[in-house]
């Protein structure tokens, strides 16, 4: 090995603690961004199909409304 191989592999192997440790924590937070991004993606398509299944029906009322109309004949009778 020439002297410039000799000098790179020491400096690597001095300061190999600290890329082990650098390089950890990069794969940590890469691992915690795509699990963010999962969760947030079934999330996602969970609203999405329930919106699309849950579908409010309308609801209608029926009024009967003979009383009235047959107080005001009378009251238009007299």
């Amino acid at each position: 090995m020439s002297q410039a191989k000799v000098d790179r592999y020491k400096k690597e192997k001095a300061n190999r603690a600290k890329i082990m440790k650098k390089q950890k924590q990069q794969k940590l937070i890469a691992q915690v961004c795509a699990g963010v991004i999962g969760v947030a993606l079934c999330v996602w398509i969970g609203f999405s199909v329930y919106d699309k299944v849950h579908v409010e029906v309308a609801q209608s009322y029926e009024v009967n409304v003979d009383a009235l109309t047959e107080y005001q004949n009378s009251l238009s009778v007299d």
